[in-house]
């Protein structure tokens, strides 16, 4: 017998895609590739038991180009545009999120990430983030050009524009590791909430999640994605600055965990303090120098506890991933009484 295949609607493939590594037969080691207009074939070791498919197939003839560098290669690349081409890239649902820097034909490279992810049906090029609500600068170099998408991961839905809105690849893991760490029927602030990248996680965990997001775009998502995941009845949504939000929240606005999800997060310490109940959490991200690293996060996270006239029971500064060239995206977890 040869290589396996399972087809799957397009719609269905990244969620098939997780279903069969779950059952410990999906074969990373070969690409997912068209198989019609509607369907993909996605590599398997043996046939499912558990994952629906529409069908098994026996693949034929000559193997499948499996690395960016073959696909580019096999077009006439030589070795030394191709070490200007990507290490990396991201699948956000049907787009193919990649920086292409300053490699040689950005177009060539779409259509070789399109060959080899036949679930993707777009491949943008980013530039970039800027402006007050952190609006991303995309090219679309290859592919239908459609730039809003479904993403899936551990569990959770999150419908985006990926033109319009941020999406960070890199805090998948944090994002996941939310709704870990809440309990039920916790109280929890999302101050910047964005689509939902981690308010989502806490609510499909049980807490009661107040979310909070000043862009209207991104806002229209986020409530979008409390109805794809479901918990309505856990979320509580404001389009607002959140420090509005708190000053008019009052004494009766006072939670058990407050997360800050934003690279100025700092700036805002004395807003969720206040919202703060008598002992509680906090997370606080920031975009911090290598060298500064626990020492500036913490300081400030420290002095604005102090002002506050609290304590700080515990403190602990981790690495989400790196920023930019010599500069870290942290997270300080902070337990204050």
């Amino acid at each position: 017998m040869g290589e396996l295949a399972a087809v799957v609607e397009k719609p269905r493939a990244e969620a098939a895609i997780g279903a069969l590594r779950v059952e410990g037969i999906y074969d990373d080691s070969r690409s997912v590739y068209e198989c019609g207009s509607e369907t993909v074939a996605i590599p398997v070791t043996a046939p499912p038991e558990e994952t629906p498919v529409r069908e098994v197939i026996e693949e034929a003839g000559e193997p499948r180009l499996q690395t960016l560098s073959d696909h580019l290669r096999d077009v006439g690349w030589t070795d030394e545009e191709l070490e200007a081409a990507p290490g990396s890239w991201a699948v956000i649902g049907t787009v193919v999120l990649v920086d292409v820097g300053d490699c040689p034909r950005p177009e060539e490279v779409g259509e070789a990430l399109l060959a080899m992810h036949g679930s993707a049906d777009t491949v943008l090029a980013r530039n970039g983030i800027s402006g007050q609500h952190r609006e991303p600068d995309v090219e679309v170099i290859a592919g239908a050009g459609d730039t809003e998408t479904v993403h899936q991961e551990h569990g959770t839905t999150y419908a985006v524009d990926l033109a319009e809105v941020m999406f960070s690849p890199g805090n998948k893991a944090e994002r996941a590791r939310m709704g870990d760490v809440v309990s039920p029927d916790e109280r929890v602030l999302d101050m910047f909430a964005g689509i939902g990248y981690f308010a989502l996680p806490m609510a499909r965990s049980g807490a009661h999640v107040t979310a909070i997001e000043h862009s209207p775009t991104t806002f229209a998502y986020l409530v979008e994605n409390v109805v794809r995941n479901g918990v309505q009845e856990s979320v509580e949504t404001y389009r607002a600055d959140c420090r509005d939000v708190i000053a008019e929240g009052g004494e009766e606005f006072s939670f058990d965990r407050i997360v800050m999800g934003y690279y100025d997060a700092y700036e805002y310490l004395d807003s969720a303090l206040a919202a703060l109940g008598p002992s509680g959490t906090v997370h606080m991200h920031e975009a911090t120098p290598e060298e500064l690293v626990p020492d500036r996060p913490e300081r400030r996270l420290r002095e604005a506890v102090e002002r506050a006239g609290r304590t700080v029971e515990r403190i602990e500064t981790r690495t989400v991933k790196g920023y930019s060239e010599g500069v870290s995206h942290v997270v300080v977890d902070a337990e204050i009484e």
